[in-house]
């Protein structure tokens, strides 16, 4: 199994023949609205996609969204719903968002409700997430996570836009996901508290998860404080640095079904 991080929560999963192309934001630098209006302006996404982005796009077969209504231009944007259009490109979704999708000219295909569901030549298995509590969270999408099984690859928990609730423990623990994508931006507005995990967070999954954890939505959006750098340093205090990955955008990683790692030329 392949994972190409492009940017913030878009990423390609490789399995097989299946090129997936998770969450695409693919405007260009600047083109989507600020999240921060009290802060310093900054139109977003504050960077471009990673030079060989076009390359990687061109060999995409599927989209899988966790979730894209309410806003949620980080998720899917214009640039990338033309995309799929243009492409024909089968756009997997749960079924809450099948006919926003569909009302957008998308090929979409609706994801099994049922735990284990059929995913190809293996399994998928929806992980409800919590995008935000209190008033901001009746504000948000929430959207799902997936637990993706594939014969001869590592088992693959991509958490979507969430806290680390008790259902994102239990996925961790008790499916024992050999590769988890988490988001760690930390994103907040200008009012309330986080809609997704941050350091501290992340940190707290590293100690549940028995296998490698992925962290993205970094430095791409106005509204997510973590850094690189500094969730790297943190993880490294702390003993946790081997289970952590935090990719560049254009990194390419690739796992074995023991979630051994290597960086791809």
């Amino acid at each position: 199994m392949k994972i190409t991080q492009l940017r913030n929560a878009t990423l390609i999963v490789e399995f097989g023949e299946v090129r997936l192309l998770v969450d695409p934001m693919l405007a260009a630098k600047g083109q989507l609205p600020t999240l921060k209006y009290l802060a310093r302006r900054r139109r977003n996404p504050l960077v471009e996609l990673p030079d060989n982005a076009d390359e990687h796009l061109q060999r995409v077969t599927h989209c899988l969204i966790t979730h894209c209504q309410k806003g949620h231009f980080d998720h899917l944007d214009r640039a990338a719903i033309h995309w799929l259009r243009a492409g024909d490109i089968p756009v997997l979704c749960m079924a809450e968002d099948a006919d926003y999708l569909r009302k957008r000219r998308l090929n979409v295909q609706v994801l099994p409700s049922q735990a284990g569901g059929a995913f190809f030549n293996g399994s998928i298995q929806a992980i409800p997430c919590l995008h935000g509590e209190g008033w901001i969270g009746r504000l948000m999408a929430h959207g799902y996570g997936y637990f993706i099984q594939i014969p001869g690859e590592p088992s693959l928990h991509i958490a979507g836009d969430t806290l680390l609730t008790a259902k994102v423990r239990q996925c961790l623990t008790e499916l024992a996901p050999e590769v988890s994508v988490l988001p760690a931006g930390g994103a907040c507005f200008d009012i309330g508290g986080e809609i997704i995990m941050g350091q501290a967070d992340v940190l707290a999954a590293l100690q549940l998860s028995q296998g490698i954890v992925i962290a993205n939505h970094l430095e791409a959006l106005d509204h997510c404080p973590t850094t690189r750098a500094g969730l790297l340093q943190a993880a490294e205090k702390q003993g946790l640095g081997k289970q952590l990955r935090v990719p560049l955008d254009g990194q390419t990683l690739e796992f074995s079904v023991q979630a051994q790692q290597r960086v791809a030329v």
